[in-house]
């Protein structure tokens, strides 16, 4: 079973605090735009284990096969 990007987005959602998500792709190959003011001062890395903390049992099952994330803060999006 593949993940939705509506499935996907609502993970992402929940799994980053106050967060805005705006998917692209499909569920096989998809990327996020993952937007909050939590990532104020973590570095890029710390960012991307956040968000795939998110979804870290989906892409073990392999319903999410590739997510590459863009991880800012409401500054870094304007």
């Amino acid at each position: 079973i593949i993940m939705t990007l509506e499935e996907i987005q609502a993970k992402l959602e929940a799994g980053v605090a106050e967060s805005t998500v705006t998917m692209e792709g499909d569920g096989c190959n998809c990327s996020t735009l993952v937007v909050s003011p939590i990532f104020e001062g973590m570095s890029l890395l710390a960012r991307q284990r956040m968000v795939l903390a998110a979804v870290r049992e989906n892409i073990d099952s392999g319903e999410l096969h590739a997510l590459s994330i863009k991880a800012r803060t409401p500054e870094e999006n304007t």
